[in-house]
């Protein structure tokens, strides 16, 4: 019998077979021998172990369109990135160091900004025209609000989407707004700490409409970038690219040299200097993990 799994707990994984039917199943041992793991959004072949308490074991991964390491999915078309205008903060390190991740996996990504009713159209603005620069899709909403919410069904329409983003943004409110059956928990910010508390706790597969599934999945807090050499960082900010061929210098990293494309457009406005300086900052780190492995 094939499936896909939808939800996966302390090494239950649930497979929804169509229909309706949802099968509580086991791994193999023979995944972890070969270093293999089920991964929501897999689509999977399951042997029924009993037909009326609905249990089985996974006995095969299909082949995967693609396999995302963080958050750890399978099988997606696109995603969404939400984060908070405001209450709290917006971390833009970690949404570029997030944008980065989704870069590396060849992802398109759709960045929805939240609690809009909560800052002025101005800082909108500079919010949205950042990321913008770099050819990434900007949305600015308050589900609270019901602001941009058709935007975002259309979006969804026909796609495999992964939502993703810090606790406390709203993705749980989203969630129950495009799947209302799917009765999340939602969670207030600390007002101390300024973060949300975690409400989501796995990933979770919803189908939302024909053809259309989003996989909602726990909020992060920090994203540590590997594997990645501090000259190929650039290649992961899209709006570097046109402008490398100004650079006097081959190899020009954007960071201390003359006559650099990069920088002239920095200077003039052209690309965000929120972004470039979270640029240099991730250069550096990457530097520093070079020179002092662990």
């Amino acid at each position: 019998m094939q499936g896909k799994i939808i939800k996966g707990i302390g090494g239950f994984y649930y497979v929804n077979t169509g229909e309706g039917e949802i099968y509580e199943c086991r791994a193999r041992g023979i995944f972890r021998k070969e270093g293999k793991k089920p991964l929501v959004g897999d689509d999977v072949k399951i042997e029924v172990l009993d037909e009326q308490e609905k249990t089985g074991n996974l006995v095969e991964i299909l082949p995967r369109k693609n396999r995302l390491i963080r958050p750890a999915v399978a099988n997606v078309d696109q995603a969404l990135v939400l984060f908070a205008a405001a209450d709290p903060k917006p971390n833009l390190n970690l949404l570029d160091r997030f944008l980065i991740l989704m870069e590396q996996q060849q992802v398109p990504v759709t960045i929805c900004f939240n609690k809009a009713d909560l800052l002025e159209g101005g800082e909108l603005d500079l919010l949205k025209q950042g990321y913008e620069a770099g050819d990434y899709p900007v949305h600015i909403l308050s589900v609270r609000q019901q602001q941009g919410m058709e935007e975002i069904r259309s979006l969804l329409t026909g796609k495999t989407t992964v939502m993703a983003g810090p606790s406390g943004v709203g993705k749980s409110s989203l969630l129950n707004e495009v799947k209302p059956d799917a009765r999340m928990e939602t969670g207030e910010v600390s007002q101390k700490i300024k973060r949300g508390r975690h409400t989501t706790r796995h990933s979770e597969f919803f189908q939302i409409g024909p053809d259309s599934y989003l996989m909602d999945t726990p909020g992060f807090s920090s994203i540590y970038l590997e594997d990645i050499d501090p000259g190929e960082l650039q290649d992961y900010f899209p709006e570097f690219r046109p402008l490398a061929g100004q650079c006097r210098f081959t190899g020009c990293a954007h960071v201390g040299e003359r006559d650099c494309g990069v920088k002239t457009a920095l200077e003039e406005g052209k690309i965000s200097r929120t972004r470039y300086e979270n640029y240099v900052l991730l250069y550096q780190e990457l530097k520093e993990k070079r020179r002092y492995p662990k």
